[in-house]
């Protein structure tokens, strides 16, 4: 029987965990502070609204984003191929997982690949940004875009979860220099991302001044890592370490604004604790550009690729329904003043 190295099985363990476990953070997106103006005569029609978009050179039909989930088994093979399917279907765009696994073990590239059912999508390649204080550099930053044919390469920064996990790689020091390097060398955008606890003023300035193309905001709200390391833990120690966390973070809606607030222009992708369209609509009429959901899409990927078409055309139509019920007959036309504030 073929031994499975430590990565694999860690991949494995959080395809179990996010299917099978309580893995939310305390904290909430906060889209929920805000609700849309209702226009009781919105002057459109529901069926000319548009909800295209067009993004690093592709076109999208409508502003969601299959948030970066997984890859590196053969589990994780089948349910990127089920959510590169339902993308190329829908239009719209997909991150894979942390592609460290592949870069280490070459054999298990072919469970990342997609292109072959979804030859149109805006695909995004991924690593951790802390790998580029562990011997990585641009060399390993090609080869990850390479394997996948990918438009953009996400460098996902998790600083907590590498903390407390068993083993975790926690020298973060000295990393703005090093992404700064690779956003200057590599050839496809680079999109700062976190993974869950979100973006402070302070780290939207620092990516910016890299030279990030976008930032992906992963706020505090949603699957809480921390949590998802408590209950892979090994020891009582480290399970205590990891539950510590589990009110971390900043939530979504709080990190739009911040990096709108400090950098206007940045592309901002949404994620973390984003429920349906109506959530992607808020986050987009925060100043996002896109709306990521991992857990739902990973979920009904278990499933089936209808599974996962089914869900994206919900989420599609309840984008369109509230756009149809603010007024807002564009996408740009739904950042013009269309969310109040509940107090």
């Amino acid at each position: 029987m073929k031994k499975v190295a430590p990565i694999d099985q860690r991949k494995a363990d959080h395809i179990k965990i996010n299917l099978e476990q309580d893995i939310a953070s305390a904290l909430t997106s906060g889209l929920e502070n805000y609700r849309f103006v209702h226009e009781a005569l919105p002057e459109l029609d529901l069926d000319r609204i548009d909800t295209t978009l067009s993004l690093f050179g592709k076109k999208l039909h409508s502003p969601l984003l299959i948030s970066s989930m997984t890859g590196g088994t053969d589990a994780a093979h089948t349910i990127n191929m089920r959510l590169a399917e339902a993308a190329q279907e829908c239009g719209i765009a997909m991150g894979v997982g942390s592609q460290r696994a592949a870069i280490e073990h070459p054999e298990q590239a072919s469970t990342f690949q997609v292109r072959n059912v979804a030859p149109d999508i805006l695909l995004f390649a991924n690593l951790g940004a802390v790998q580029l204080n562990e011997g990585y550099g641009i060399d390993q930053c090609r080869k990850a875009v390479d394997m996948i044919e990918a438009d953009a390469l996400i460098l996902h920064l998790n600083p907590l979860q590498e903390a407390v996990q068993d083993g975790g790689d926690t020298n973060f020091a000295g990393l703005a220099k090093k992404i700064e390097v690779i956003c200057k060398k590599l050839e496809v955008p680079v999109i700062g991302k976190e993974v869950g606890w979100g973006i402070s003023e302070r780290t939207a300035r620092l990516l910016a001044n890299c030279g990030v193309s976008a930032i992906d905001v992963a706020g505090a709200g949603g699957t809480s890592w921390s949590q998802v390391e408590m209950h892979r833990a090994p020891d009582e120690f480290t399970r205590q370490l990891a539950a510590t966390f589990v009110g971390w973070g900043i939530p979504t809606a709080e990190s739009i604004l911040n990096v709108k607030k400090t950098i206007p222009d940045m592309t901002v992708f949404a994620s973390g604790g984003i429920k349906d369209g109506l959530d992607v609509a808020k986050c987009i009429a925060l100043g996002a550009t896109l709306g990521g959901m991992a857990g739902q899409f990973l979920k009904a990927a278990a499933i089936s690729t209808e599974n996962v078409v089914e869900m994206t055309r919900l989420a599609k139509r309840q984008i369109e329904v509230t756009m149809f019920a603010c007024g807002a007959g564009t996408l740009h036309e739904l950042k013009q003043g269309k969310l109040a504030t509940i107090t």
